[in-house]
């Protein structure tokens, strides 16, 4: 923890508290801190802090690493580094200090957060200062004193003036320019090849021992150091001088402009309307595909392409939607391996989720995207990447999507980008820490997969987008099980509401056996009609048909013509020849029954089983007539179903019972529970609920208020700990006394037992009265547990 930084703290107001407290969530994450050495400690946190920066436009970053250069950086020198006023740094400056990533001293000095600072180690191309060089153990009193001769500089006997005026020479770019007027050939080239594309670069060790040299005039005179035989650095100041009174540091303190296009609001919002009912119904029918038929995975990871595409072919989905969704329902653990099943099968909360109201399954999805760390649509030299393989890129990737929305959600509503490069400056502008690289291969797939889930539409952000696009901050990880707050934030939930507002719920059946529906239907409407017809169109209207085959078809899948007659009359009036055919179909269906003995094959009609005794192509299923009603297939029965029906048959399986034995297919997802704190000091253990939410953060404004108040009185209090538990933890040894007060302060983790035999895991605690006042994992808040009454006090690792 820096004591700069706790410092700074002390003196802050609560606006400015409240501020880094919003814009640092992980410094009030569970547990939340009550202190501000443990704030400070949180902000100190390396990972925690490079995050804050990576969420920060280009300026910042340019500032921070400008910072790096004087000796003692104030806002007013940083103004004349980099040639501009102090009053355009200071919005800059001021979003460094309300993320904790910087802040400024008594004397107006900034400091850098240590994790900041480690991100440059030759900041602006610069090497170390001349102190580094001239105060190191491998120059000698000797080699010091010859270098300030070659400088014209009078030799003292104290090391530490002549360290102070050979840095004043080599840093005065006059007296540097006047020195080089006397070197020899070839000196200023070797030293421009320093100063601009330095500060280290390889060398000709023995050119530095060669008189005559440019190499070791510049030695000699102190503007290139040598740590090694081939490896020779230049020092900041030398730097600095040869390139001249000119220089400035580059400083974007604006956005590169983002060519933009006006479009119309309304056929945004429609095109939005249309496109989020699509992916719930899609999701839909490719998880129940997959209960069907397991979908398997490669030897080396992922599925295949060919699997990919059978799963398209059958449940009408474009390649690249398929590929999209299918790693949209793995990430919202929709879909998982299952292992009897050989292959991924949809899970048990797929069963919970179709039961949602429509709009709360989008959101389940879109925030599954949110935070996926794949880019479904990427190509790798002009292929797509294995479909739920490994992406080396992970986290960067979200990071990468949630920039390119958060741009695009700058621009007003009803204007859309013009172009994809000058969209990929623009974010590079806001998030400068990400891969170029990786930044130009993926905004594109972003792009197509944004416009694919409804969130953008002819190049503009949807209002759906917008409310997404807000949440950068919640998004969570792509491990978490929990449901993040992203699914259930109020603009998400209105924006998801409107979007389906628009589907429909019933459809048009004609008497030339079609379905019509007039917009975008629901999720069950399109999967009932999925299930009993033929897609033949989607778009602003789609159109099913039915036929014999998808009638059959559904009768296979388990149901009856009264129960699928009864579904469709709910949905719209069922003209006499749809419901002619379902009757007809289903008085068929059944003719011919198979039983797993090897298997048999069964018919009422002996001149039928006949007819496929006789089958030519059914002749691989090994038929054998035994009587006029029985055939006996040396094929099995799952083989002998498939075979029937490919030729025109319509089969049903019988069990040994004789009964037909059509079910539907279910997968669950094991889930285990969850240890609760319950009121009156009980541990309990919890089923996981369908939707774990996680504990929200205390309020900014209220927490930094309450970082002022109590950090006033734990400066009275200081000191009392030892007293107090000395006084009132009565039941426990010296040492268990010793470890609990560590846990007040010192916040350490250790798990105590309560006279009732509760027990309990803490950290972080106060002192309130006669109770210990601490973090209590099992119940994920603040509880307050009676000194009296704790029996043990045992280390937790």
């Amino acid at each position: 923890m820096d004591d700069h930084l706790l410092g700074w703290l002390r003196t802050l107001d609560e606006d400015r508290l409240c501020r880094i407290l919003s814009n640092r969530p992980d410094a009030i994450a569970a547990p939340w801190p009550r202190r501000l050495d443990t704030l400070a400690q949180r902000l100190s946190n390396g990972f925690a802090a490079m995050e804050a920066l990576r969420r920060l436009p280009l300026p910042c970053l340019q500032l921070a690493e400008a910072c790096l250069v004087p000796a003692r950086p104030t806002a007013e020198r940083l103004a004349g580094l980099l040639g501009r006023q102090p009053a355009e740094l200071s919005p800059w400056l001021d979003r460094l200090y309300d993320h904790a990533l910087a802040w400024p001293g008594d004397d107006g000095e900034i400091h850098l957060s240590e994790a900041v600072a480690r991100s440059w180690s030759t900041p602006l191309g610069l090497g170390e200062p001349l102190d580094h060089y001239l105060n190191s153990w491998t120059i000698s009193t000797d080699t010091l004193r010859a270098l300030a001769r070659n400088l014209g500089l009078p030799p003292h006997s104290n090391k530490r003036r002549t360290i102070t005026r050979v840095s004043e020479a080599l840093a005065d770019p006059s007296r540097v320019e006047t020195l080089l007027r006397h070197a020899p050939g070839g000196t200023r080239d070797l030293l421009d090849a320093f100063a601009w594309d330095g500060p280290v670069r390889d060398v000709d060790g023995g050119r530095f021992v060669t008189p005559g040299t440019p190499e070791k005039w510049s030695a000699d005179h102190g503007l290139l150091y040598r740590p090694s035989w081939h490896v020779a650095e230049m020092p900041r100041e030398v730097a600095l001088c040869l390139r001249g009174p000119g220089y400035r540091p580059p400083f974007a303190a604006r956005a590169p402009e983002l060519p933009t296009l006006p479009v119309d609001p309304e056929e945004v919002d429609h095109l939005m309307t249309l496109a989020a009912p699509h992916v719930v119904e899609r999701c839909a029918a490719l998880l129940d595909n997959t209960a069907k038929t397991p979908l398997p995975l490669l030897k080396t990871g992922g599925v295949g392409v060919r699997e990919v595409r059978r799963v398209a072919k059958e449940t009408g989905c474009d390649e690249d939607e398929t590929r999209l969704l299918l790693e949209v329902c793995a990430v919202a653990r929709l879909l998982a391996w299952d292992e009897p099943s050989g292959g991924l099968v949809p899970t048990e909360r797929f069963d919970r989720w179709r039961l949602d109201e429509g709009a709360a399954r989008l959101r389940v999805l879109l925030s599954a995207w949110w935070r996926m760390e794949r880019s479904s649509l990427r190509k790798v030299d002009g292929r797509y990447g294995t479909l739920l393989g490994d992406d080396q890129s992970g986290p960067a990737v979200a990071r990468v999507r949630r920039a390119v929305l958060s741009v695009l959600a700058h621009l007003p509503s009803g204007t859309a980008f013009a172009g994809r490069d000058g969209l990929v400056a623009s974010v590079h502008w806001h998030a400068p820490l990400l891969d170029r690289e990786l930044l130009g291969a993926c905004a594109s797939a972003v792009i197509d997969e944004a416009r694919l889930l409804g969130l953008l539409a002819n190049d503009a952000l949807t209002d759906l987008g917008r409310a997404l696009a807000g949440l950068s901050d919640r998004a969570g990880e792509e491990s978490d099980d929990s449901v993040p707050l992203v699914e259930h934030d109020p603009a998400l939930v209105e924006a998801s509401t409107r979007a389906l507002a628009s589907v429909r719920r019933s459809a048009l059946f004609g008497p030339d056996l079609t379905a019509v529906v007039t917009g975008p239907p629901s999720a069950e409407l399109a999967a009932l009609l999925d299930r009993v017809a033929e897609r033949e169109s989607r778009g602003a209207a789609s159109v099913w048909r039915f036929t014999t085959e998808s009638v059959r078809r559904a009768l296979d899948r388990g149901y009856d013509a009264d129960e699928l007659l009864e579904e469709l009359a709910e949905v719209g009036t069922i003209p006499q020849p749809l419901d002619y055919l379902v009757r007809d179909v289903a008085r068929r269906h059944g003719e011919v029954t198979v039983t797993t003995v090897g298997c048999v094959v069964q018919a009422s009609d002996p001149s039928l089983l006949a007819e496929i005794a006789a089958h030519r192509r059914l002749s691989r299923l090994g038929l054998r007539l035994l009587a006029p009603t029985v055939l006996v297939a040396s094929a099995d029965a799952e083989r002998t179903l498939a075979a029937l029906r490919e030729h025109g048959y319509a089969p049903v399986p019988v069990a040994d019972t004789g009964e037909i034995a059509i079910r539907r297919t279910r997968a669950e997802e094991p889930h285990g529970g969850k240890l609760i704190l319950l009121p009156g000091g009980q541990v309990a253990e919890l089923d996981r609920a369908p939707h774990v939410i996680a504990e929200p953060s205390p309020d900014p404004q209220e927490h930094a208020r309450r970082l002022i108040a109590d950090s006033r009185s734990a400066a009275e209090q200081g000191g009392r700990t030892w007293a107090v538990i000395g006084r009132m933890a009565t039941r426990l040894p010296t040492a268990q006394q010793s470890l609990l007060g560590f846990v007040v302060d010192r916040g350490v983790r250790a798990g105590i037992t309560l006279t009732g035999g509760l027990t309990a895991t803490v950290s972080h605690g106060e002192l309130r009265g006669g109770a210990l006042d601490a973090w209590c994992e099992e119940a994920g808040d603040y509880l307050e547990f009676p000194l009296a009454e704790i029996v043990e006090v045992r280390g937790a690792y």
